[in-house]
């Protein structure tokens, strides 16, 4: 088999990843005295996207910050335990996209796509084959003609597809999402959840949404979770390959249960 062109490039990225599945147990997490998870236990299966629906506030960001090892400011408590597959840490093995693009004004689109390796001290010039996957990624997500800009040149829904291309540039086992399309028109949205579901295969995927079609459409299992402290109430897996047809019967008929099942749960995701 002969690749060129993306293709190539999509094959490179995901050919033999060995991404691990993480099981969080015991999980506590308070702010400001208030408990966001207590005893909180959480599974992710390894080459698979989970995906989290629940309403604004009840922890899925601290949730992911957790997962990630960031720090935490001093009004959190943090303890739990992360036990992964293989048994290896997972220090140098995520890549988190965060809700705020924290884009660095001084430099272009180019360079914040590349920032990671700036950071890591890479030899960026040398690598040829980067250079070729970033502009191809930039190209994807229509952002060729703009990656000489800053980012005050940008709409807020151009800036996101920065950092969407900054998140999968760094070609990690662990990809956690924190509402990666929530700035794009809907047209835009549907493509660059087909073009990352295609470009993260064989990867551990967190995702938080507050689209339950995009749930269905990129996950495959959905854990819903409410209350406060914070439980998984609802477990959903959807049938067939992601990304799945927006126009599929079964999906528009799994999305009419999911709105139910949210709306009989009385919270607004």
């Amino acid at each position: 088999m002969v690749l060129d062109g993306f293709d190539a490039i999509i094959y490179r990225m995901n050919y033999n990843q060995q991404a691990p599945a993480i099981n969080i147990s015991k999980l506590h997490i308070r702010y400001n005295h208030h408990w966001l998870f207590n005893q909180f236990d959480f599974y992710l299966p390894a080459n698979q996207c989970t995906c989290l629906l629940g309403p604004s506030g009840i922890g899925k960001t601290t949730l992911l910050r957790f997962i990630a090892g960031l720090q935490h400011d001093k009004d959190t408590e943090y303890s739990g335990c992360i036990i992964t597959s293989d048994d290896k840490p997972l220090n140098g093995r995520i890549a988190y996209m965060t809700q705020k693009d924290s884009l660095l004004p001084w430099l272009n689109v180019l360079d914040n796509v590349l920032l990671g390796f700036y950071l890591r001290n890479e030899k960026i010039d040398i690598e040829l084959e980067l250079e070729q996957r970033a502009h191809a990624l930039l190209e994807k997500v229509g952002l060729k003609y703009v990656k000489n800009l800053k980012p005050e040149k940008l709409s807020q829904g151009m800036r996101q597809r920065v950092v969407l291309v900054r998140t999968l540039i760094e070609d990690r086992q662990v990809i956690l999402m924190d509402e990666p399309f929530s700035s794009l028109d809907t047209i835009t949205r549907l493509k660059l959840q087909d073009l990352t579901a295609s470009l993260l295969v064989n990867r551990t995927i967190v995702l938080v949404t507050h689209d339950p079609l995009e749930a269905l459409r990129l996950g495959h299992c959905i854990y819903i979770i409410s209350g406060s402290p914070a439980k998984i109430i609802h477990t959903i897996k959807p049938q067939g390959a992601v990304p799945r047809k927006v126009d599929d019967p079964g999906l528009l008929t799994e999305q009419a249960k999911l709105l139910q099942t949210l709306a009989n749960n009385e919270f607004e995701i």
